[in-house]
């Protein structure tokens, strides 16, 4: 399914990068922040992010059965298109320009987290990758444990190439002993 883009309330920004509703793939990240955003007090506390205040009741209400339905759907692994165009024209009028605008960027923020990890290394180790950086001139540690991985990929399949042709070489020899 193509993104759905924006459709603004106010003028259309010249320059930029034009804004989109939800994506399937990123319902996972989205609906956690959707569902904390919509809530009245939330509302309240940003009232340049959100359409007119008498819009806000209704639309609440239908909006979350509209998300409760997509998470129904989503999770029982069936088709979300219908049910997602539902939900972004209502988010399309629920949100001002300016309060999607923020919502898409928290969500960048919450993705960037998300494909993150820390993991902790002792200063030998550390020491040792520093050292393998500057022999091969990498500039980072995720360049140089990239090349130690594939390397190592490189090795297992060798091996694994090699422990093939022992193994044909052992059946051929077999056969040729057995005639």
């Amino acid at each position: 399914m193509e993104p759905q883009a924006w459709i603004y309330q106010q003028d259309k920004p010249t320059s930029g990068r034009k804004l989109l509703l939800l994506e399937e793939a990123e319902l996972i990240f989205a609906l956690p922040l959707i569902y904390r955003l919509i809530n009245p007090e939330a509302v309240a506390s940003k009232p340049d992010w959100f359409c007119g205040a008498e819009l806000q009741t209704v639309l609440y209400t239908e909006l979350v059965t509209q998300l409760n339905e997509l998470v129904r759907l989503r999770k029982k692994a069936q088709r979300l298109d219908n049910e997602l165009m539902k939900v972004n024209k209502m988010l399309n009028q629920y949100f001002t320009d300016l309060g999607w605008r923020m919502v898409r960027k928290e969500l960048s923020q919450i993705k960037k987290r998300q494909k993150k990890s820390h993991i902790e290394v002792s200063r030998d180790i550390i020491l040792r990758l520093k050292r393998y950086m500057e022999s091969q001139k990498l500039d980072s540690f995720d360049q140089a444990i990239d090349n130690l991985l594939s390397e190592h990929d490189a090795d297992n399949s060798q091996n694994h190439l090699q422990h093939s042709d022992d193994i044909v070489d052992n059946i051929i020899s077999v056969e040729i002993r057995d005639q």
